[in-house]
């Protein structure tokens, strides 16, 4: 079955932590999420306040997700089940979010680790400008096209 990307609803809280919980790089559990104040009633109460995530789903089960701060202009997640990666959900999940963001914004930011997968595949995707935010973190920026 082909993988679609539209708009999270909140009967995909669950599969967003499913997700988030089961990355191999930038590793959070569930209890440590919950200490950063993220728990699936705060995702809960931003998906009904507006647009602000994004799913990839694949025979009903949520395969990968991206999330922007819609009001300051950031991508703040973006992740994919690991079985997933490397057939470009993550591509698809971020665009979806850029496309927001572009609506608000001319140039919008993430930050990342500067030696991660992610970061790599962030330059890959056109994010640029680099600026060093210090304990190895960078922040990058895309414009809108």
């Amino acid at each position: 079955m082909s993988i679609q990307i539209r708009a999270a609803e909140t009967t995909d809280v669950a599969g967003i932590f499913h997700v988030r919980t089961s990355v191999k790089e930038n590793v959070l559990s569930a209890a440590e999420l919950k200490s950063m104040g993220i728990t699936e009633d705060s995702i809960t109460a931003m998906i009904e306040n507006g647009p602000c995530a994004w799913v990839a789903v694949e025979d009903s089960e949520v395969i990968g997700f991206s999330m922007i701060d819609a009001e300051e202009g950031s991508l703040f997640a973006a992740f994919v089940l690991p079985s997933h990666e490397g057939r470009g959900v993550g591509r698809r999940i971020v665009e979806a979010a850029e496309r927001e963001l572009f609506t608000r914004h001319a140039v919008c930011w993430l930050e990342t680790g500067s030696t991660t997968r992610a970061a790599q595949f962030y330059r890959r995707l056109g994010w640029s400008n680099e600026q060093d935010i210090g304990n190895g973190d960078i922040r990058l920026e895309k414009r809108r096209a």
